[in-house]
């Protein structure tokens, strides 16, 4: 698309974005001014959807009525909750719903799926990851690392960019698995990374990988409702993610998990919990753990219903709408974002963010200046600065205009 740097012309995308009508349907915040800010920060915290008070409150008003009798009574009965949200999921992930359990927080999942499929040895006793993942992601497998009794200095390959470059190139990371691939145990990378934007070719690492017997996770905290995935079709073999972000579920919120159905009847080591035990049998409290032959069987405890409603409020509105839309909208933002922050003749800022991406767009600030982004943020702008010089705004197909996009060029090209 040729895209040209007026007003009217983001003002004519809005008037033939499918989606545009969406933006109505969540709860922006508001300057003291009266007007609502212009909200990037879906990559951190997803906006309330109007719907979710109506299914918390819901959840509320059972609870009030019915006690204890709501596990079978609610209109949405507790027992079973946590399976109302796993088509849900298995649409956005690219999954059988049989692989999909909404549980935990993200890193509590990390850890859960670590013990399952980090299993060193002699010979295979290595993990790979980026040297600039989500800081939890390394504290994570730094600890599982030294649980097994190894240094992470000897057992963590990390990947970095080429001298000079910000993003890591499949090419580098296939060939340091390549020449590693005989001691390699685990390839655990963010779908997503955090800071840059970059979206990894998680179907080829995958396959090239498995080739050699590595075990494959992802952390998509950045990625699911983000990007297009096909979890079950690549062949990956678990994944954690967080639902407060572009998921819209509510600060801290239950994540999920993916556990491929290759692995379900296996006998992989894992930390039981009742609620991970064949359900026909769990409330005869049996001596012996029998685990759920799905993705189930890796849950620990019955989950918070009141934070699963505020995640099913959201993910109706991803059935409505669909991933492949969302998708399409979200590269038609992104693309005019950029195309509008190369536009601006100032060589203090810079997109690091490259084409392979989804919503997040990655702005160095040259010398690490904060006082630009506190100045976006005087102006209405809610994005997020992260250390040590980058600026990230995300642009959410679900609730963004193109006059979002537009205004805040206008913004920033006012303090430039």
């Amino acid at each position: 698309m040729k895209y040209n740097i007026t007003k009217e012309f983001a003002e004519e995308l809005d008037e033939h974005d499918a989606l545009a009508n969406y933006q109505q349907r969540f709860h922006f915040p508001v300057q003291k001014n009266g007007n609502k800010h212009i909200y990037f920060c879906g990559n951190s915290l997803g906006l309330q959807s109007k719907n979710t008070e109506e299914f918390v409150k819901q959840e509320l008003d059972d609870w009030k009525s019915l006690g204890v009798e709501g596990h079978l009574h609610a209109r949405k009965p507790w027992l079973p909750y946590h399976e109302f949200l796993s088509e849900s999921y298995s649409k956005i992930i690219g999954s059988k719903v049989s692989e999909v359990v909404a549980m935990n927080t993200l890193s509590v999942n990390l850890h859960l799926m670590m013990v399952s499929f980090y299993r060193p040895n002699s010979k295979r006793f290595k993990i790979v990851i980026e040297a600039d993942a989500f800081p939890s992601d390394i504290y994570a497998v730094e600890s599982h690392i030294r649980h097994h009794g190894l240094e992470p200095s000897e057992a963590l390959l990390k990947l970095h960019p080429r001298k000079g470059e910000v993003v890591i190139k499949t090419e580098d990371i296939i060939s340091l698995i390549n020449e590693n691939s005989d001691e390699i145990a685990l390839v655990m990378l963010g779908g997503v990374n955090y800071y840059t934007g970059q979206v990894f070719d998680m179907k080829e690492i995958t396959r090239v990988s498995q080739d050699y017997g590595i075990m494959v996770g992802f952390d998509l905290a950045h990625a699911v409702g983000n990007i297009s995935l096909s979890l079950h079709d690549w062949g990956v073999d678990f994944a954690v993610w967080c639902s407060y972000k572009y998921l819209n579920s509510g600060p801290g919120s239950v994540g999920g998990v993916f556990v491929h159905e290759k692995h379900h009847k296996s006998n992989l080591s894992r930390f039981a919990g009742w609620w991970g035990h064949d359900k026909e049998s769990r409330f005869q409290m049996p001596d012996q753990f029998n685990p759920i032959n799905t993705a189930e069987g890796w849950q620990l405890s019955n989950p918070p219903i009141l934070s699963l409603a505020a995640v099913r409020a959201s993910l109706l509105i991803f059935d409505e709408v669909g991933m492949e839309d969302l998708v399409r909208k979200s590269k038609k933002l992104t693309s005019y974002l950029v195309y509008l922050m190369q536009s601006l003749s100032s060589k203090r800022i810079s997109v690091i963010t490259p084409e392979a991406r989804g919503c997040q767009i990655s702005i160095r600030v040259k010398n690490g200046n904060k006082a630009l982004f506190n100045e976006i943020t005087n102006r209405g702008v809610i994005a997020d600065w992260r250390e040590p010089d980058v600026m990230r705004v995300a642009p959410v197909p679900l609730y963004n205009s193109y006059l979002d996009v537009y205004n805040f060029y206008k913004i920033l090209e006012d303090i430039l």
